[in-house]
This record gives C-alpha cells, sequence and structure tokens, in this order.
C-alpha cells in the first residue's frame, strides 16, 4: 500500500476511533448505505461498525468518509405503504403543474425558470 494508504488503514480503531479502511478495501461483511440499499437492506438502527477514508485535497478536512455497517445485522427495507404512495404521487403533479398556465405539463418544470416551455416562449414573444 502507498503512503495515502497507510494513513487511513486502521483496522483497531486506535487512531480514529472505529475500524478505518482505505477506499474499496472494506473487508467482506460490510457495507455503505447504498450498498445495503442495493441488496434490499437497511441499516437498522445499528452502530456505525467502520469507516472507509479516501485522502482529498480538495476537502476542508482532508478526506472524503464513509461509513460501514454490517451487513448480517441489516434489516430489510420497509415497503412504501398507500398513504406514501399517495403523497408522492401529489409531489410529482406538483412540479409538474406550471403556476403561470396551471396545467400539467407532463414533465418536471425547470427551477430555474418556474414556468413551463410554452410560458416562457409566450413571454420572450410579447417582451420583443
Amino acid at each position: 500500500m502507498g503512503a495515502a494508504y497507510a494513513k487511513c488503514y486502521d483496522p483497531t480503531g486506535a487512531r480514529y476511533g472505529i475500524p478505518t479502511y482505505p477506499w474499496k478495501y472494506a473487508p467482506d461483511g460490510l457495507a455503505t448505505r447504498r450498498q445495503l440499499r442495493a441488496r434490499g437492506l437497511r441499516p437498522g438502527g445499528q452502530p456505525i461498525a467502520a469507516q472507509l477514508m479516501l485522502r482529498h485535497r480538495g476537502r476542508k478536512s482532508g478526506a472524503l468518509v464513509a461509513y460501514l455497517y454490517r451487513v448480517d445485522l441489516a434489516l430489510p427495507v420497509r415497503p412504501m405503504t398507500s398513504r406514501k404512495w399517495g403523497a408522492l404521487a401529489l409531489a410529482m403533479l406538483a412540479r409538474r403543474t406550471c403556476p403561470a398556465c396551471c396545467l400539467d405539463v407532463g414533465y418536471c418544470i425547470p427551477r430555474s425558470h418556474g414556468i413551463c416551455g410554452a410560458c416562457i416562449t409566450a413571454q420572450e414573444q410579447s417582451a420583443a
């Protein structure tokens, strides 16, 4: 391992308080939140088991950190209820509805303009 990897390698947790591994060198049985989600799992309230660290000059802290959880203690993802599905559908409808013409335009309206493409064109033509 190189010098940057050696500074991030602390399997006992003496330096950082929890076991720390270099990026892409995590032991089997540990996964990040995204990796758990891809498997249909969630941390389920368990404590952080370890962390991945990548030295990064552009960050204020000098490192990127990703927390790892034990896969054997992870729980299945809770299914969405009908109320959650309904709330999500209403939120998406609000994002697709133009505030100027009050029509569902079929796509999410860009926040940079705040109105649909037809209303933008109409405003440009009336301004010219």
